[in-house]
């Protein structure tokens, strides 16, 4: 079977999307953070929704400075209502986010007044308006202030809690269980009895990537080369979860199991291997609303498909756009190009003057098993499947693989 152009399979994934499944869900608001908004949040009044004061001070009018000094009128303390209005050559002393008192239209400052009794003397005049927040300074009713499809942040913890939010509609977080396979392969803290074990970093790695960007992840732990068991814990993992990824098995080998297992479940097919490098042998496949996605064994393949195939779709579960996005870069050595297809090799992305270069210092060649390449926050340097050699200079497209939601 000829291999699918990589940008084919991209659209074939798009296209399995377009009518995902998007569950929403009502969190209190002081656990919203890093969660995505399900709904635009819309002011309902003006901010603020009188006349304020900015600063600790006396309510004035403008005009009167000129007279020196002032009869000091009234006390309005934040919180207070108003009962008192300022008249000609009288002042209010009024404090930081009071009520302007009708009749005044600038807060001179504590500092800038002498007081004795009730005699306020001017010292150092100011213009007009200073220190009074006008209606709608902070927003207006009707005002969109958060956008759906925002990730949550302190800034909009804060402002939802100005406007009286106790509970908000979030995206409910995609639920993703992680397979690994193989018999050679070793759990966390299982020790070795025999030099021909691994120790299994495939289901760690991805756990840690999906989560970071806004999945709740089941691990299922190792399962190892039984038919029947990995049949088991994949459907098993079907019942409460939105996409299972399975590592290992997808290959041509006595025994790669999975790709079996899933061709007999018969599933939509959405990509059946893709003409890239790192993991050609990627499927992804489609039972009803429910995704599995059956990445290589090797760690560096498996991290890398989880960018390219798994990413978008629980950025898409999330109300998100699902499209990867890349950076132009120039690249500061030339690149000669080791297959035939679409590859993703890892590289040193950084900012000089103002512009993203990337090179490939320090990252070895060799298999798709070396995921000490993606140390210290590499990004993935793409190159097209007819492009043959890059030379030092040109711009390139790059991943980045780090705040990817």
């Amino acid at each position: 079977m000829k291999l699918k152009f990589f940008d084919d399979t991209i659209a074939d994934l798009k296209n399995s999307m377009l009518n995902i499944e998007k569950p929403v869900e009502n969190v209190f608001l002081s656990d919203t953070i890093d969660r995505i908004l399900a709904v635009d949040v819309i002011a309902k009044e003006n901010s603020p929704l009188h006349v304020t004061s900015s600063m600790d001070g006396y309510a004035i009018k403008f005009a009167d400075q000129e007279k020196g000094i002032l009869k000091l009128k009234a006390h309005v303390p934040a919180g207070t209502d108003i009962n008192e209005s300022v008249e000609e050559g009288t002042c209010i002393k009024t404090f930081t986010g009071s009520l302007m008192s009708e009749g005044s239209d600038t807060l001179i400052p504590i500092e800038n007044v002498e007081v004795n009794g009730d005699e306020v003397k001017i010292i150092t005049p100011v213009a007009q308006n200073f220190a009074v927040r006008p209606v709608g300074e902070n927003y207006k009713e009707g005002e969109v202030l958060i956008k759906q499809g925002t990730k949550i942040g302190f800034a909009e913890i804060g402002l939802m809690a100005e406007l009286g939010f106790v509970q908000v509609s979030v995206y409910v977080k995609p639920r993703v269980a992680v397979i690994a396979t193989g018999s050679e392969i070793l759990d966390l803290g299982e020790p070795k009895t025999s030099d021909a074990q691994i120790r299994s970093s495939n289901h760690v790695t991805l756990e840690a990537i999906v989560k970071s960007n806004g999945a709740d992840v089941t691990r299922v732990g190792i399962v190892q080369d039984d038919k029947e068991l990995i049949k088991t814990k994949i459907v098993d993992a079907l019942k409460d979860n939105d996409i299972v990824i399975t590592t290992g098995g997808v290959s041509v080998g006595d025994y790669d199991f999975v790709k079996d297992i899933i061709k007999g479940m018969d599933p939509e097919y959405v990509v059946d291997r893709a003409s890239v490098k790192p993991g050609r042998h990627i499927r992804v496949v489609k039972l009803d609303s429910k995704y599995i996605v059956a990445l290589p064994g090797f760690p560096y393949s498996a991290a890398v498909m989880c960018f390219i195939y798994i990413l978008p779709l629980i950025r898409a579960m999330q109300g998100l756009n699902p499209d990867s996005t890349y950076i132009d870069a120039t690249i500061e050595e030339d690149y000669e190009k080791r297959s035939p297809y679409t590859e993703f090799t890892a590289c040193n992305l950084y900012v000089k003057n103002g512009k993203f270069y990337v090179n490939l210092e320090g990252k070895k060649k060799g298999s798709s098993a070396i995921l000490t390449n993606m140390l210290d926050g590499s990004a993935l340097l793409r190159v097209e499947q007819k492009t043959e050699f890059i030379k030092k200079g040109e711009s390139v497209r790059v991943l980045p693989m780090s705040n990817l939601l």
